[in-house]
């Protein structure tokens, strides 16, 4: 059976299916006619795997308590072998409904009232909510950007913070989001081998991991056997296979006390067997979506290469840093020179589009919007076609 679903082309209408990227505009204060490109789901019809598998499932039409068999796991470890070179173990393995529910049952497991806890700003939004909203005590490392404007980590800053701060927990987000950075071997063994001297636990979301574009993808748990014990490592097929909505993640942790202690944690709050038709569709996703997935990695990675090519030629106002991972580029706009009530005034009421506004990511984002290039090339092109008009407006 050969794979169906290879048309990343035909734009989809996804309006009408309670979707929160394309339903939700009138109550997020968004023009109805606004071109989606905020959240980081795709505009692609997942694998044609994934769907028999699931509609499968349907027909047996009983969705009783599901834990997974042995098939489940083999999917999971193959594609960790075959794609960044690490060999988990089955007793690491907790499966939860997210990584954003794991990111706050770590913080909860592993620190408590108070305790400092490590971000690198700007970055992926949730990692400062699990914080606070735990009320824990954040603390940034701020990403650095040299003259070309690519990012890297401030090693100086990091441990000075962990020190003076006594952190506890650091968060990582590899490769990052919503700077695009793939952290080379090297990098992450400099923050690895800080954390290890003082015992600080790190949550590394390795959830665009399947996503690189250039360079390689450094597992960090999987670089040296020390970081085993200090790192919890959150991994999902949902970016890659567009599955999102099936609430599934796959969690290791080597460490026997801290697997147990988020354990406990994911116990207390009342979470006990997954989502059955998420393990279905990540099987199937894993096992046979290597074929849908190498025709979208490459489909996304000509979108960028276009998202580039035009704002170097139409619009080279506005600045983009060639992400090396993600399928999400992060554009600098402050040559503008905008307040951040104009700038949402050209995003949304003038160039009519829902994008993610940089300032979520942290007060480093200011000036930049974050753009989702996994939807076909005509969407994009659109989008940036609106995006040249309105600055030729206030420009004019």
């Amino acid at each position: 059976m050969a794979e169906r679903n290879l048309d990343f082309d035909t734009v989809i209408d996804r309006k009408n299916t309670g979707s929160v990227k394309y339903d939700t505009a009138s109550r997020e204060g968004m023009p109805e006619d606004a071109l989606s490109l905020w959240v980081a789901d795709m505009d692609f019809k997942t694998s044609s795997y994934v769907q028999d598998a699931l509609r499968k499932f349907a027909e047996h039409g009983i969705f009783g308590y599901n834990n997974a068999a042995e098939d489940y796991f083999e999917a999971v470890r193959s594609w960790h072998v075959r794609h960044h070179d690490w060999r988990v173990e089955k007793e690491w393995l907790v499966k939860t409904p997210g990584i954003v529910f794991a990111l706050s049952m770590a913080v909860q497991a592993f620190t408590g009232e108070g305790d400092g806890v490590l971000i690198q700003q700007p970055v992926y939004h949730p990692f400062a909510r699990a914080v606070l909203q735990n009320g824990r005590r954040l603390v940034d490392n701020p990403l650095l950007q040299d003259e070309n404007g690519k990012y890297y980590m401030d090693i100086q800053d990091f441990e000075d913070k962990i020190v003076r701060e006594q952190i506890k927990l650091f968060i990582l987000c590899s490769p990052h989001n919503p700077v695009g950075r793939v952290w080379s071997g090297q990098e992450l063994e400099r923050i690895g081998d800080i954390c290890y001297r003082h015992k600080v636990i790190i949550i590394s979301d390795e959830i665009h991991s399947d996503f690189v574009f250039r360079g390689k993808h450094c597992v960090l748990a999987g670089l040296k056997k020390e970081y085993e014990e200090i790192t919890v490592t959150c991994t999902a097929p949902s970016k890659t296979f567009n599955i999102a909505g099936l609430q599934v993640s796959n969690i290791f942790i080597p460490n026997e006390r801290l697997r147990t202690l988020f354990e406990k944690r994911i116990s207390a709050c009342g979470c006990s067997q997954p989502n059955s038709a998420g393990l279905t569709a990540c099987l199937a996703a894993y096992r046979d979506g290597e074929e849908w997935y190498r025709g979208m990695l490459s489909y996304i990675g000509e979108n960028i290469r276009f998202a580039k090519a035009f704002l170097a030629e139409r619009l080279p106002e506005v600045k983009m840093w060639e992400p090396e991972g993600t399928y999400l580029i992060w554009l600098d706009l402050r040559s503008l020179g905008l307040s951040h009530d104009k700038m949402e005034e050209l995003i949304v009421r003038r160039a009519r589009l829902w994008l993610d506004d940089g300032a979520m990511f942290g007060a480093a984002g200011e000036g930049f919007q974050r753009v989702n290039t996994a939807c076909p090339r005509s969407v994009l092109k659109q989008a940036l076609e609106r995006l040249e008009r309105a600055v030729r407006e206030i420009a004019g």
